[in-house]
């Protein structure tokens, strides 16, 4: 079981060639702003077609403009977390937590037990009952992650997670990823300590990529 991404892709100065090949487990991806680190989530959930090569998740193309394929990304079984919590306003943090399972059809009671449980392993079971606007940028971060937790993807893209998570609450949150059940993980971060937990590291610099496994 692998994620393999190659090819190319051009986003104004950005001009990167990919040849990774991801095993399951935590990914880190490092590098400076700017070098395609979120492209490169970006691609893998859906949200931007490539220009050139392909996309497989466990052997099953998602991206292959060649050919002409491209499953959009509600159609893959991942969640994003993103540097933008993007909570919705009318919902509370449960209900949040609870959409993406409702979407697929759950009942409304089954969809609520998972968002709790997801709100708990984020340090998060006060905050269930509140709306975004009551919540500071660290607790909306904690309640996206647990949303994407509560989703059970087979891909787990994290867009620096811990920007604006107080230093308290990062180690939890940073085991949670070191120990997450979906079969990827894949960590975009700028801290050194983040990487270092990853099974695999991918640096991005100057339009190069290196994949190094770690022990």
């Amino acid at each position: 079981m692998t994620i393999i991404i190659s090819g190319r892709i051009r986003r104004g100065d950005l001009d990167l060639q990919l040849d990774l090949e991801l095993p399951p487990g935590l990914t880190a991806i490092v590098g400076p702003n700017g070098g395609g680190k979120t492209t490169i989530l970006r691609l893998i959930a859906g949200w931007e077609a490539r220009d050139e090569g392909t996309l497989t998740i466990n052997e099953r193309v998602f991206d292959r403009p060649s050919t002409g394929v491209f499953v959009p990304a509600e159609e893959r079984q991942l969640a994003m977390v993103f540097q933008g919590h993007r909570l919705l306003p009318h919902l509370n943090a449960i209900d949040n937590v609870a959409y993406p399972r409702r979407r697929r059809g759950e009942d409304r009671s089954t969809a609520r037990d998972h968002a709790a449980a997801a709100l708990h392993s984020v340090g998060a079971d006060a905050l269930a009952a509140l709306r975004p606007h009551s919540l500071s940028g660290g607790q909306s971060q904690r309640v996206a992650i647990a949303r994407a937790v509560a989703a059970d993807p087979t891909v787990l893209l994290l867009d620096e997670p811990l920007a604006s998570v107080d230093p308290e609450g990062r180690p939890l949150l940073r085991k949670l990823f070191r120990s997450s059940p979906a079969i990827y993980a894949v960590w975009v971060t700028h801290d050194s300590h983040d990487a270092d937990l990853a099974d695999c590291l991918v640096s991005v610099s100057a339009g190069e990529i290196r994949q190094t496994e770690q022990t």
